[in-house]
């Protein structure tokens, strides 16, 4: 401080000044965002007059005049009769919210399913939160031992558990194996049809070629409806393919021809001098591609793989074709009931918002991943 104070400016200097109050923290950004001319000034105040017009009546509806649960102490006993504020009646989505879970699932039951989102959970945590060690364990456990866990912990049929059909599967449940089965097995299929595209052999670049425009040149719903009519014809006499298994089948088969396409965009945008460095290291096609090139490029189209899984998450409604009865499914399923007729908009409402936290939740993970990640390819 002595030497602060002790300090001489030669004549014509000054000492530097703090910055103005409008330059700097939430004055600062709101002059440099939004009123930085006259111009976006009054784009903003236009923007804040139709948010309000618009929002304004939104949360009034959803959460200011809605009713939340009914009159009696027995959920059975509450009707449409308990919705008379003239709000949003999310009383129909509480009483409806278990089988929006879970689906026709025996309701003793049900706890093998909450077992199973348990430790899907937690496998999730392991993974994601960055200060847990052995990850590697815990990718093992996830994609090994995890699945067959959930195969006969939900289907039941040993030790002691009471068999369960797939055909009453149901609900977000559903939702949640169709989406995370079709998501890892896509991936991988994706990397290796990726590859073969891009091979020196023409056989296999010709072949892999095939299956992807194939695949890509039908919507899923077609797949779908074949898997679950067209197939069983062609199958021998008195044998039977779980329908759930079939939509599995065409859901990854599916949606790896979309993740070959992201795989191999990415490893075209890799420098040929990375392929070229690792060739004069002597390195063989598979310990390039492992430990090369396909880290590089798979942390280039981060974001186009966690766009085709969200693709994926939204396509699993498409499952009511063949008989399947996913969330929306399950929501759809109960406008019928007499009791809640007229209550459509709060079933699709409740749809969209988990729809949304999920595809929200993996947005935001892939970008924390990619800010991880990052070594100087962002632009």
């Amino acid at each position: 401080m002595s030497e602060i104070n002790t300090q001489k400016f030669e004549p014509g200097t000054h000492p530097d000044m703090s910055p103005p109050v409008t330059s700097v923290g939430v004055l600062g950004w709101l002059h440099e965002n939004l009123f930085s001319n006259v111009f976006n000034s009054i784009l903003t105040f236009v923007g804040i007059y139709l948010v309000y017009t618009v929002f304004a009546p939104l949360i009034e509806w959803a959460f200011i005049n809605a009713d939340w649960v009914g009159a009696s102490e027995n959920r059975d006993d509450w009707s449409r009769d308990d919705c008379t504020s003239g709000g949003a009646c999310w009383v129909f989505v509480n009483v409806r919210f278990q089988q929006f879970m879970y689906g026709f699932y025996p309701t003793e039951e049900i706890w093998r399913v909450s077992l199973s989102g348990l430790v899907l959970a937690l496998t999730l945590a392991w993974l994601m939160l960055p200060k847990l060690p052995y990850k590697g364990y815990a990718a093992a456990f996830g994609l090994l031992i995890f699945p067959i866990i959930v195969f006969f912990l939900m289907g039941g049929g040993v030790f002691g558990l009471e068999p369960v059909e797939t055909s009453i599967w149901g609900g977000l449940s559903l939702t949640l194996i169709l989406a995370l089965v079709g998501m890892v097995a896509a991936l991988p299929l994706g990397i290796i049809l990726a590859l073969g595209r891009r091979s020196d052999m023409p056989i296999v670049r010709a072949l892999c070629t095939a299956f992807i425009e194939l695949w890509r040149g039908v919507p899923l719903i077609t797949v779908l409806f074949m898997s679950s009519v067209m197939l069983p014809l062609f199958l021998p006499e008195g044998a039977n393919f779980d329908k759930l298994l079939r939509a599995l089948i065409g859901i990854s088969l599916f949606q790896s021809a979309y993740m070959a396409e992201v795989v191999r965009s990415g490893l075209q945008a890799i420098p040929n001098g990375q392929y070229e460095a690792a060739d004069a290291l002597g390195l063989s096609y598979w310990k390039k591609m492992l430990f090369v090139i396909l880290p590089q490029a798979l942390k280039l189209v981060i974001p186009g793989i966690v766009n085709t899984f969200s693709e994926l998450f939204k396509d699993t409604t498409l499952v009511l074709i063949i008989g399947l009865f996913d969330l929306l499914a399950m929501v759809q399923a109960a406008f019928a009931d007499p009791k809640w007729l007229g209550f459509a908009i709060e079933g699709y409402v409740f749809t969209a918002f988990v729809f949304w936290i999920f595809c929200f939740g993996m947005s935001r993970y892939s970008m924390s991943l990619e800010r991880k990640l990052h070594t100087g390819h962002k632009r």
